[in-house]
């Protein structure tokens, strides 16, 4: 056998190594194209903040409207809004607000916890809902919805 038949290979014994390779090389570059653009346009906190997965029933007592935590994710009390056809000014289930007395019990909502969203006479047809918005205000969701009949 030749040292030079050992050392050379033929058209049909050649590698494909230098193929492999290049794609190799094009599918890394991509992927960390993708995850620079990710953190560069910010897009990985919004990934992040999705609406919590809660229960919610509302009750209206006498001529109040409130809102409980039935069961399902806590949320941040400050990270929720009511609002409603007939919702009074100021009557967003704040936390510690002395200005008014819907407030929830806590800064974290849980599972028990009630906000009077309405103190006025309801009327047939007045809708409210509970509105979460995401820590920057990223993006909201209806977390629950009322029509009065």
């Amino acid at each position: 056998m030749e040292l030079k038949h050992l050392l050379t290979a033929d058209e049909e014994n050649r590698a494909v190594s230098p193929v492999i390779g290049v794609i190799l090389m094009v599918a890394i570059t991509v992927i960390l194209a993708a995850v620079i653009g990710t953190f560069v346009l910010g897009l990985g906190d919004q990934v992040q903040q999705t609406s919590p997965n809660a229960q919610w029933n509302w009750e209206v007592d006498g001529g109040d409207l409130n809102v409980t935590h039935e069961g399902g994710d806590s949320v941040e009390a400050t990270t929720l809004e009511a609002t409603g056809s007939n919702t009074p000014s100021g009557a967003t289930c704040s936390v510690n607000d002395p200005a008014t007395s819907n407030n929830w019990t806590s800064a974290s909502v849980t599972a028990g916890d009630t906000c009077q969203v309405n103190n006025n006479d309801i009327s047939d047809g007045d809708e409210f809902r509970l509105i979460w918005t995401a820590e920057g205000g990223g993006s909201s969701s209806t977390l629950t919805s009322y029509t009065a009949n």
